[in-house]
């Protein structure tokens, strides 16, 4: 099987590093990012959509056809923001997109990065969790080939990469203590790349991915 992958959120240290993992894979065929700034690299397997408003993905429609991948590492952190502005984009703006994806690419595995913490049950005290618990169960309940839920916790960043976090940055010499003190809490942005990849071509039954499950998957 070869991947043709389009990958939203590469301008982000999630994104960027699943697209280079993608980009050096060799069952990718071919990537597609969609962003509202050039994500800056260059590739033969690689093309760019610059597109500033999302919420006018249909625009778009038929170049997003003909993928059986997609890896969704868009996001926004809930600091600081009303929970409706963050609804809007960690659930509706998710949504509308998967929505159209999987009307036309009825072959589609989507993975989805959620985070460590998320309320599937919906009820929980927690507002942020409670909304990514939401995108969660409604996005495994659309009719994809397949869907995966990433739940990464800390993800120790691929060196060399532009978009890594400054609070990464700080973090990365400490990766060594948190993975002996906390490793069902860690992985690396590397793992993340590849256990997507991975999940694309053996399907495991497993749909939700914690730490853990992200570690091992990178290694099928």
């Amino acid at each position: 099987m070869k991947i043709k992958a389009i990958v939203f959120g590469s301008t982000g240290m999630v994104g960027e590093g699943v697209l280079h993992e993608c980009l050096k894979h060799k069952d990718i065929e071919s990537v597609l990012v969609v962003n509202r700034k050039p994500c800056n690299v260059t590739n033969p397997k690689l093309k760019e959509i610059i597109l500033s408003d999302f919420g006018n993905i249909e625009s778009i429609n038929e170049s997003l056809q003909g993928y059986n991948a997609c890896y969704f590492c868009m996001g926004v952190s809930s600091v600081g923001m009303p929970m409706d502005k963050y609804k809007s984009i960690s659930y509706d703006l998710t949504l509308n997109i998967a929505k159209l994806l999987v009307k036309t690419n009825n072959d589609m595995t989507f993975c989805y990065v959620s985070g460590t913490g998320t309320d599937t049950t919906e009820n929980g005290k927690i507002k942020w969790a409670r909304i990514k618990g939401k995108t969660e169960n409604d996005l495994l309940k659309l009719p994809f080939k397949a869907a995966y839920m990433f739940r990464p916790g800390y993800i120790q960043p691929t060196k060399g990469l532009t978009h890594t976090y400054k609070v990464y940055k700080i973090l990365v010499p400490f990766y060594p203590v948190f993975k002996l003190l906390f490793n069902k809490y860690v992985c690396t942005l590397e793992e993340v790349g590849k256990a997507m990849i991975n999940v694309t071509l053996y399907k495991p039954k497993i749909k939700i991915l914690e730490c853990i499950d992200i570690q091992n998957k990178s290694k099928i």
